[in-house]
């Protein structure tokens, strides 16, 4: 009996220990992880005590803030100071304490004002916008005008640029999200719940706040719509057939200033090679002058441009180890018909007229293009 009663002992102690253990090892367990979530806050980067906050959307009737509603990260925000005052609307205020004294005013709300065929006010917190975590701070919204939407399903995007005039600088605080703003039946008012403390803004000596109690605030609102026309740049590289080689014939007995090939096809383009025998420019009398050019009947749209990468040469027409083909580079942007881009020393004349050297041979003389890159561009619509 003494045993079994031990035993019953034994096995109650072994419980407690265990439940202990556990109750332990939770704490344990917990610890750590709660290390972790501080420290992949950290990560994070999580800024509890923001100026600028977080841009929300409020829902203009009862002002409450859902998790669904926010719009972005700080890191998204832009702020500066430019000269520029607003273009969409501009709020001066010169009775800016007494908003801030008053227990019935919590926002001021400007008239309507259009653009791009909407509606829009310029709403203004001076203590804050409480139920958006901006108690403390100028908080600054743009609110649509429901009326103006042609549809429950209508969607407006638009950017939005809040200015706070700076009297000491003469100059405008901005602050902007890098994101646009989805406006909605739903989501009629956006923007920003700490824009500046409001200690730094009623010190004077920062110029926000001037003349005993006047202000500017201000806002640009830019509607986003879909573009209608674009334009698709490309660079071809491979041509089926991307040399044309000119044979001049009695080269010696051509009096004239300016010869041209044949008109010769390469991606999709027509061209002629350009020859000066005598020289021109800065090679008159002493170089051949050769040149690539897009031909003058080539059709070509008003701003277009076509981007060339190409060799010009002048053949070596014996197989000689001191003497070879002579190649010069294009890069060249061709703007127009008729244009074209070349050298005008191509080779001295003297060098060319040398019999030893190879490049004039029977009286003939042999230049070629080879074509690396040809560039096209197609516009929608076209």
């Amino acid at each position: 009996m003494k045993s079994h009663y031990t035993n019953i002992i034994y096995v109650v102690f072994l419980l407690f220990c265990l439940l202990i253990t556990s109750s332990s090892a939770q704490s344990l367990i917990r610890q750590p992880t709660d290390d972790l979530s501080t420290i992949l806050q950290q990560k994070n980067g999580a800024q509890p005590n923001s100026i600028l906050g977080e841009a929300h959307y409020l829902n203009k009737d009862d002002l409450e803030i859902y998790s669904r509603d926010y719009k972005g990260s700080p890191s998204n925000l832009v702020t500066g100071m430019r000269d520029r005052p607003p273009m969409s609307y501009s709020l001066r205020m010169e009775s800016f304490n007494t908003l801030l004294q008053s227990s019935e005013t919590e926002r001021y709300e400007s008239r309507p004002f259009p653009v791009g065929g909407y509606n829009w006010s310029l709403i203004v917190y001076p203590n804050g916008n409480r139920q958006d975590s901006g108690s403390g701070f100028i908080s600054l919204y743009v609110a649509i005008d429901n009326s103006t939407l042609v549809s429950s399903h209508q969607e407006v995007f638009a950017d939005l640029r809040f200015y706070v005039f700076k009297r000491t600088e003469r100059k405008f605080f901005t602050v902007q999200d890098t994101n646009v703003w989805r406006y909605n039946i739903f989501k009629t008012m956006w923007g920003f719940p700490r824009v500046l403390p409001l200690d730094t803004f009623r010190n004077p000596s920062n110029g926000y706040l001037f003349n005993g109690d006047h202000c500017e605030f201000g806002v640009d609102v830019t509607i986003h719509t879909p573009f209608q026309r674009s334009e698709l740049f490309t660079v071809a590289r491979n041509f089926p057939n991307p040399r044309f080689t000119w044979n001049i014939q009695r080269f010696s007995t051509l009096l004239g200033e300016t010869y041209f090939s044949d008109v010769f096809s390469i991606g999709g383009r027509n061209w002629n090679i350009q020859v000066h025998p005598s020289g021109a420019v800065t090679g008159e009398g002493r170089a051949l002058s050769m040149y690539l050019l897009l031909n003058a009947n080539e059709r070509f749209r008003p701003y277009e441009k076509i981007y060339v990468r190409a060799q010009l040469r002048v053949l070596n027409q014996r197989a000689s180890s001191q003497w070879r083909t002579i190649e010069r580079p294009i890069d060249h942007w061709f703007t127009g018909p008729g244009l074209g881009w070349g050298y005008d020393e191509f080779v001295p004349l003297a060098d060319l007229r040398d019999p030893e050297r190879g490049y004039l041979v029977n009286d003939k003389l042999m230049v070629q293009v080879e074509m690396e890159a040809i560039s096209s561009t197609r516009y929608f619509p076209s």
